[in-house]
């Protein structure tokens, strides 16, 4: 089995849009294989019903990345805390383990086990913005990095929500 990559897209979004497709497709010339599974249920269902459906939707294994955006990036800190395998790599775009914003978020578990999340990738990244519409911003990324450790990059680049996202392309093996 040749090395695997999944992306996650965010709350109320598809694997069609902003960057998803372009990252897809630079792992894919790669090497990769690469799944942009479609999960409405991201921070709509609550995660203690949502997380068995997507662990049984996939399959996990030790030469794998994972990238997840915003919805998509909250949804891989429970799948690292349940995993039964160690990763090569979770790269959280915009993401956070509080709740960013006044309304709910169902994908955030009420605590997590950080030694089981560490435990379960041998490498995390995490890219946040210094100002982000939807509250995902540095003191998120700042909040997860103090408690799992790895890579923290700030940019100022919102939500990133562009077309294209040359930051993950180069951290990505």
């Amino acid at each position: 089995m040749g090395r695997g990559a999944i992306i996650f897209h965010g709350t109320n979004a598809q694997p069609g849009w902003i960057w998803y497709p372009w990252l897809a497709d630079r792992l894919r010339a790669r090497g990769y294989d690469v799944e942009t599974p479609h999960h409405p249920g991201i921070n709509v269902e609550p995660i203690a019903t949502f997380l068995p459906k997507v662990l049984a939707a996939h399959t996990f294994s030790e030469d794998m990345v994972l990238v997840g955006h915003s919805g998509g990036a909250a949804l891989l800190l429970a799948l690292l805390e349940h995993l039964d395998v160690t990763v090569a790599q979770a790269v959280l775009v915009a993401g956070y383990s509080t709740n960013p914003n006044p309304g709910p978020e169902p994908v955030l578990q009420h605590s997590y086990d950080w030694d089981a999340i560490r435990s379960h990738a041998r490498d995390l990244v995490f890219l946040n913005s210094m100002t982000d519409e939807f509250g995902c911003d540095a003191d998120q990324g700042r909040a997860m990095f103090d408690r799992l450790g790895g890579t923290l990059v700030v940019r100022d680049d919102g939500h990133f929500t562009g077309d294209t996202l040359e930051i993950v392309d180069r951290l990505v093996p």
